[in-house]
């Protein structure tokens, strides 16, 4: 008798002073409600439960708490046993319905213990997230009269869980939904080859690529995607990752081959942030002109094992920048080079050559009567046909250039004075067609050229050029003048 006191007394203490919350329960009227139930042919409880929420709101209602210990009434801000008890109807409640399914499947299927998560509340509101750990005592298998719980709050875990998997998906979202294209690859591969090539003792790694432009390409080979955003797959024209990375050899090519080798060149010197202009391809083979930065990620500079790229579509801003650069040297009226072309390619010529320099100075007859008689726009027109007649009689390295109103001048480096006839010689040619298709608007024109060698002041050359045209425009005037006061005579 004695002994059996003093061990009840030491459960008693042991009970009540330990130092994680303990419930002693009595979970005969659950076990009652499952002999009901069993009775009534149920056996798929999960099934039943779920076809009426009342159901498990009656299995919650079955618990009955017999005793709890001190670190119970401490955690749940209870001032003893009974303010606990009385209130229970604000510990249990909300979504801990929910989460008392899993031990009550553990029950119904014969298991004396188990364990779980759920959520509680203190009496002051405050929401307990608990691991639930429960067992039925030896002796009361068949009642589930006495059932010993503890619980173990988790609360600063779940939260820390919860925030961790907030902070994933909001880096999700960023790298997900971001209005630049990213990549993330894997340079692993890519930083052994070269570590070998350093082992092989190799310290002119651009000479290298030169020598095995091979290693270029092996490298482009190596490099592994492992993952890109929404941005990346509507750039490119993709539906799904999975065609983009089908297709990567369609998007990286042609240029791409100099620029990644400069990119390994780069890394080899230890610039693992870098940034520079690139041209990839759509899928539909659009040419896509791109800025791209690149960077190995701090956490993996000794393996590039993690790699982000960025690449913005800057397709729009350079056909911008070669159309101001097209209007800085072309003639907007005939396509034909500009005056600022004509003087910046003359110096050039001067300098450099090629020898002979020949120059054809042509000059429109007539077009300021066009103007006033028939308007500007007549007159336009005429010039955009003398602008098609050059364009097609001028092959390169010659140019073409309007230099004023209706002043033209014809580049022509490294020809002699009987490539500059022929040249006017087909000028007239094709002048003289492109007034048959125009007929009524006929075109009329003073030319001359000059040819000078290596020495020669350019200016003197195209002086001369000058010369030899006025004094074609000079007979053609006479001529006409001649013709006049015949008729009129």
């Amino acid at each position: 008798m004695t002994n059996s006191l003093a061990d009840g007394l030491d459960f008693e203490d042991m009970f009540n002073l330990a130092p994680v919350s303990l419930w002693m329960e009595d979970y005969s009227g659950l076990k009652q409600l499952f002999d009901q139930w069993r009775a009534q042919g149920v056996d798929d409880l999960l099934a039943f439960l779920k076809d009426d929420p009342e159901r498990l709101r009656r299995c919650s209602q079955s618990y009955k708490v017999l005793q709890v210990n001190q670190y119970t009434l401490d955690l749940f801000k209870a001032a003893d046993q009974e303010s606990l008890k009385s209130r229970l109807h604000e510990v249990f409640r909300g979504d801990m319905l929910e989460s008392i399914v899993n031990e009550l499947l553990a029950l119904w299927q014969g298991q004396l213990s188990f364990e779980t998560r759920s959520v509680n509340y203190d009496l002051d509101g405050r929401r307990l997230d608990v691991q639930v750990r429960a067992r039925v005592l030896p002796g009361y298998e068949d009642s589930w009269s006495r059932v010993l719980v503890s619980l173990e709050d988790v609360t600063a875990e779940v939260q820390g869980t919860a925030q961790l998997q907030q902070s994933e998906q909001y880096a999700r979202d960023l790298f997900e939904y971001s209005p630049v294209s990213l990549w993330v690859e894997d340079f692993s591969v890519v930083k052994r080859l070269m570590d070998e090539v350093r082992a092989r003792g190799i310290t002119d790694f651009r000479t290298f690529l030169k020598v095995h432009p091979e290693f270029v390409t092996r490298c482009m080979q190596e490099i592994q995607v492992i993952d890109v955003n929404r941005q990346t797959l509507k750039m490119f024209g993709a539906e799904n990752k999975a065609q983009l990375l089908r297709s990567l050899s369609r998007i990286f090519r042609g240029e791409m081959y100099d620029s990644f080798a400069e990119q390994l060149i780069d890394l080899w010197d230890g610039k693992l942030v870098q940034q520079r202009e690139v041209v990839n391809y759509g899928l539909a083979g659009d040419v896509l002109h791109i800025h791209l930065e690149f960077s190995i990620m701090t956490s993996h500079a000794e393996n590039w094992g993690l790699v982000l790229l960025s690449l913005v579509d800057i397709t729009a801003r350079k056909k911008a920048e070669a159309y101001l650069e097209y209007l800085g040297k072309h003639d907007v009226l005939t396509q034909l080079r500009n005056r600022a072309f004509y003087t910046e390619e003359l110096n050039r010529l001067s300098r450099k050559g090629p020898w002979p320099l020949s120059l054809i100075a042509i000059d429109m007859n007539g077009l300021k009567t066009v103007n006033d008689e028939r308007g500007h726009a007549a007159g336009d027109a005429m010039l955009r046909r003398m602008g098609e007649v050059l364009a097609k009689a001028v092959d390169a390295p010659a140019c073409a250039c309007r230099i004023g109103g209706d002043e033209f001048m014809v580049l022509l480096p490294g020809t002699d004075e009987r490539g500059a006839i022929a040249l006017q010689e087909r000028i007239l040619s094709l002048l003289e067609l492109n007034n048959q298709f125009y007929p009524g608007h006929t075109i009329h024109v003073s030319m001359g050229h000059a040819c000078g060698h290596e020495g020669s002041p350019v200016e003197a050359i195209v002086q001369r050029a000058d010369q030899a045209m006025y004094a074609e425009k000079a007979r053609a005037y006479q001529s006409k003048e001649r013709n006049r006061r015949s008729s009129t005579e």
